[in-house]
């Protein structure tokens, strides 16, 4: 019986056209393969001495085409069944390129994470971003990368104290352009790994975030916001929040934001990321700000911490995961748009899915605060002074920034005569707010206030006080 083979289309490899070749040596530097030596013999056309190949070793990486700075030195050999001499190698999608990636090997099963029991143990005192290495330390997290920058770089400092002794590694890159290159290689190894920057770094990191949400590559990533524009200063702001809800990068990109408020949360939050980062195949991000990263309290730990496995899809480096391909291009408009869309559907079931907040006295409560990170702490304590004065106040908390919670929020707006937003930006968390309105669809909404501190200044629980008062109808 006849068996139908594939055939591969290969790449077409240089020649060398003499009478252009200026005997320069570009091409010679640009081969890491040596397969470019310097000429030996005198072209009689330009008296000048030519270089030799030896295509042997060639991969057909086409470097030395580029390296060429003439226009017709070094050209690509024509492909097969054509005739004279084709001028560039037309792209081609690398899952296509080279047909079927054949392993040898039966397609891998996904071998899950294991879930150890930790033993009792008293409660800890530990700043916010101790606290979230030790969630990610017991989330399976055994890759950290980064670049120190305050109010972050403790997080990295505790890391790179425990990595090694848990057989783990922590590297300071160069950057942190160079951070979320690792963390995409890592991640797309299948293997947890997380990072932790603030506002400039993170800024940085776009272009790679963008990549890794486009090959669909897990990570997570603390952002410790400071105040900005520019380098600003290290004093906590949440001038992030558009930036990580709206602005990761070229592309239809999001990302889940999870808004911790106390050490205990960015344990805990941080141990969530792990878990939804793998779950959706796309990173996930902390957004904390400077005080939460400096601020200590009492974190209690869980019962459980998590070994983990290797999902089937991971370019692990093994042979039964020889056959796996991460890579963010699609050449083809119409691959590219199926592509966006598959990844707008996992946007769809995050929003849909993934929504978390913290309800405060809201049973009854006629003005809403909203806030979230340090922020919603001075708005709590506000609560509890205008309950004092006879104001039935509540906090609505927004645990996760994107998608924002407006499905928790929605049932409360039908008894609420006053929202109030209390933020360390100028309108970003009221922005997001606004808009998850809009998507709903609902246009029904109370007045909406706020009470805004920036450059590192947060609002008061007196200001926030204030600010309620004077709407003049919760007067007592």
């Amino acid at each position: 019986m006849n068996q139908k083979t594939t055939k591969v289309k290969e790449k077409p490899k240089p020649f060398l056209l003499p009478a252009y070749c200026k005997g320069c040596g570009r091409c010679i530097a640009a081969c890491v393969k040596g397969c470019i030596t310097p000429g030996s013999k005198i072209n009689p056309h330009t008296g000048l001495v030519p270089v030799d190949l030896n295509l042997e070793a060639c991969t057909s990486c086409g470097l030395c085409v580029i390296a060429c700075p003439e226009p017709y030195g070094l050209r690509l050999a024509p492909s097969e069944g054509t005739e004279g001499v084709q001028g560039d190698f037309v792209l081609e999608d690398p899952a296509k390129l080279f047909g079927p990636r054949a392993s040898g090997a039966p397609k891998p099963e996904p071998i899950p994470d294991q879930v150890i029991p930790l033993p009792e143990c008293e409660p800890l005192v530990t700043k916010g971003t101790y606290a979230s290495a030790i969630g990610a330390i017991l989330a399976g997290c055994r890759h950290v990368y980064g670049y120190p920058i305050t109010p972050s770089t403790e997080g990295a400092e505790l890391m790179a104290k425990y990595q090694p002794l848990l057989d783990g590694v922590f590297f300071q890159a160069v950057s942190e352009v160079a951070t979320v290159n690792f963390m995409y290689g890592t991640g797309g190894a299948g293997l947890p790994c997380i990072t932790y920057t603030s506002s400039p770094g993170f800024s940085l990191m776009l272009e790679g975030i963008s990549y890794m949400i486009g090959s669909e590559v897990p990570a997570v990533f603390v952002n410790v916001m400071r105040g900005g524009p520019g380098l600003g200063n290290i004093a906590p702001e949440q001038a992030d929040i558009k930036l990580m809800c709206r602005g990761l990068g070229h592309g239809n990109t999001h990302c889940i934001v999870l808004a911790p408020s106390t050490p205990q949360e960015m344990l805990d939050l941080t141990m969530k990321a792990f878990e939804l980062t793998f779950k959706y195949r796309n990173p996930v991000l902390i957004a904390a700000d400077g005080y939460l990263g400096q601020m200590t309290g009492m974190v209690r730990m869980p019962k459980s911490m998590r070994k983990p496995g290797i999902p089937d899809w991971a370019v692990y480096g093994d042979r039964s995961h020889r056959g796996n391909l991460i890579c963010s291009i699609c050449l083809s408009e119409v691959d590219l748009e199926k592509h966006n869309q598959r990844i707008c559907a996992k946007y769809e079931a995050m929003r849909k899915n993934e929504q978390l907040a913290d309800l405060y006295q809201c049973e009854d409560a006629e003005i809403l605060l909203v806030a979230s990170n340090t922020p919603s702490r001075m708005a709590k304590g506000a609560v509890a002074a205008l309950r004092s004065q006879w104001v039935k106040a509540g906090l609505f908390r927004p645990m996760t920034l994107w998608p924002f919670p407006v499905d928790y929020l929605k049932p409360l707006l039908k008894k609420i005569k006053h929202i109030v937003v209390v933020e360390a930006s100028a309108g970003q968390l009221e922005d997001e707010m606004r808009l998850a309105f809009s998507k709903a669809d609902i246009r029904d909404y109370p007045p909406i206030h706020h009470v805004q501190r920036m450059g590192g200044v947060l609002p008061q629980q007196s200001e926030i006080v204030d600010k309620v008062l004077s709407l003049r109808e919760v007067r007592p």
